[in-house]
């Protein structure tokens, strides 16, 4: 099966726009997955076929935010080295899923995340009552925090192997609320950890046969230029931009999931 003309420049530009949330918030593969196993794709040829466009998304965001003076590369190099080997055991599994199993993990994670993420912020609130607004501290203040952060890359990155829509969430929710990093340092941190991991799982989608190459570079030129102009708009626009656009793409996915 092969896709028409305008079936490969639509995934193009809507990859554009998954792009840029992708790197802002998340959700984006849920615009992208759906949309290419309506086009006719199997569901795990279009859940291997996304992660070309991941893997060229993200290489252009962490391009993007280091030109705009935003690297830490040892710390994304460690966290994305503890997310490998789930992301390997994920993406075996991925391979072979099918069917409503994969909106309903979906939609669990997407409203464990925003409850998580909504105490969370109230749990702050109430702390931080009456009190000067502080800057959160930087990992290396905090042993215990590196720690577990660390240890949340390897479920992240077995949710990244295994489905990737929505795993955005995850990770912000781990290096923010775990990690205690603004959300600047956290989309910079996310791309890379998120690129590293999908070039590993990429790799078992190959050797599965799980990828239509030609969707999946037309699909990548869009999340390319979409990444890229995330990195921008997540480094001028700041915390309270990315966290408007988090709770909006993460109450609209949900609600997205649990009716269909």
């Amino acid at each position: 099966m092969q896709l028409e003309i305008w079936q490969l420049v639509f995934l193009a530009t809507l990859g554009i726009v998954a792009g840029i949330l992708n790197v802002i918030a998340g959700g984006g593969s849920l615009l992208t997955l759906p949309t290419m196993i309506f086009m006719g794709l199997p569901e795990a040829v279009a859940n291997g076929t996304n992660r070309v466009a991941i893997l060229a998304q993200n290489v252009s965001a962490v391009s993007g935010f280091r030109k705009k003076g935003f690297s830490d590369f040892k710390l994304s190099f460690t966290l994305a080295l503890a997310s490998i080997p789930g992301a390997v055991l994920g993406a075996h599994m991925g391979a072979l899923v099918r069917g409503d199993l994969f909106n309903r993990i979906l939609a669990a994670v997407m409203v464990g995340v925003i409850v998580w993420m909504i105490v969370q912020e109230r749990s702050k609130t109430s702390r931080t009552a009456g009190k000067p607004e502080t800057t959160p501290q930087p990992p290396g203040s905090s042993k215990t925090r590196l720690f577990w952060g660390h240890v949340g890359m390897v479920g992240v990155g077995f949710y990244g192997g295994f489905i990737q829509a929505g795993v955005g969430f995850l990770l912000m929710a781990v290096l923010h609320n775990v990690m205690r990093l603004d959300l600047v340092r956290v989309n910079m941190h996310k791309v890379f950890i998120v690129g590293t991991f999908t070039s590993v799982a990429l790799i078992v989608y190959v050797m599965h046969g799980k990828i239509w190459w030609i969707p999946g570079i037309c699909l990548a030129v869009g999340n390319s230029l979409g990444g890229w102009i995330g990195s921008q708009l997540t480094v001028t626009k700041g915390e309270s931009f990315i966290r408007n656009v988090l709770y909006v793409a993460l109450t609209a996915m949900a609600i997205k999931l649990l009716i269909s």
